[in-house]
């Protein structure tokens, strides 16, 4: 379940760009001289405290900056790029939970016993995990694990319940995947060139090292990544065809189909398809609900946080934890 809530992070990306310097819907935030130096930010009435932030900062401080097996944290790269990074992902992941939470309230969506009961054994996992001078540095107490648990938690059942009546049924046609190899340039009398090339039997890959205008040759493409004029074309082909010419957007296409039907991606698409759907029934109650909120945030406070990246911490295991126990709710 974990997947569902990971792609909020996207369609919500917004939330914490606006908290940072922007908006929320139409409303201006306020950046806070009323906040203590314990209070990150506050949507409402709801304030997330510094202690739960710096759970998230510390575990993405260690998930993304171990990438690929490679300390980044112990390379200079002559900025803080990589904290700035950092902190923007748990400024968004926190603010993302805070309103959805407060939406879950609203449509009196709740945690069941069960539920909270998955959350306490989760919560008792991942403090065990913690070494002592982790510990210290978080300050954190069983009790408040659990707690910033239940706030993740009925985000995502929130997010569930919004979306699970979602059609996960979805064609093979609707999910196609091709292969096909383009040529597009934007000068007609170019474009005239390719189709006499092409018309005469000149070898399609040879005539597109020539011409093509775009980054690739060869590729995939789903249903909605083509212009209109050229999608209806290309998933009209046969394996081996070469399309006319298409004028289209800003130039000229041609099409050659390797492949009208890719098994194996056209399966994964319809992961996607299904995520798509999601995201806009979710963002259909979302929007118009955020567009309603008030925020203030403590930037000097949170702008000047450090993070501390030293060999003694290295907890990373808050979502991992999280996933084991609670993955269904």
């Amino acid at each position: 379940m974990k997947r569902k809530f990971t792609s909020v992070a996207a369609v919500l990306c917004g939330m914490s760009l606006l908290l940072t310097g922007c908006r929320i819907g139409n409303k201006n935030i306020v950046v806070s001289n009323i906040l203590n130096d314990r209070q990150v930010f506050k949507i409402e009435g709801t304030v997330c405290s510094l202690k739960e932030a710096r759970v998230y900062l510390t575990n993405y401080q260690n998930i993304y900056g171990t990438a690929y097996g490679v300390d980044l944290w112990k390379h200079d790269f002559g900025d803080d790029s990589l904290v700035k990074y950092i902190k923007a992902v748990t400024m968004e992941e926190l603010t993302q939970v805070v309103s959805m939470d407060l939406l879950a309230q609203s449509r009196e969506v709740a945690l069941s016993e069960d539920e909270l009961s998955a959350i306490s054994e989760a919560a008792a996992e991942y403090y065990a995990s913690l070494s002592k001078e982790e510990n210290t540095y978080l300050e954190v107490t069983e009790s408040d694990i659990s707690e910033y648990y239940q706030h993740y938690a009925l985000a995502q059942k929130l997010y569930n319940s919004l979306t699970n009546s979602v059609n996960e049924e979805v064609s093979d046609d609707e999910a196609r995947v091709i292969e096909i190899m383009q040529i597009f340039v934007a000068d007609s009398t170019k474009a005239s060139d390719v189709a006499a090339k092409l018309e005469r039997g000149d070898d399609f890959a040879s005539v597109a090292n020539n011409y093509n205008e775009l980054s690739s040759i060869q590729t995939t493409v789903a249903r909605d990544e083509l212009p209109k004029e050229v999608e209806e074309v290309a998933f009209n082909l046969d394996n081996g065809q070469t399309s006319s010419m298409i004028q289209a957007g800003k130039g000229f296409y041609f099409i050659k189909c390797l492949n009208k039907y890719n098994e194996e991606l056209t399966e994964a698409n319809k992961s996607n398809i299904v995520e798509k759907r999601e995201k806009e029934a979710f963002d259909d109650v979302y929007n118009q609900f955020v567009a309603g909120l008030n925020s203030s945030i403590n930037k000097d406070m949170w702008d000047e946080l450090t993070l501390d990246t030293t060999d003694g911490i290295q907890t990373d295991s808050f979502f991992e934890i999280f996933e084991k126990h609670c993955g269904e709710i």
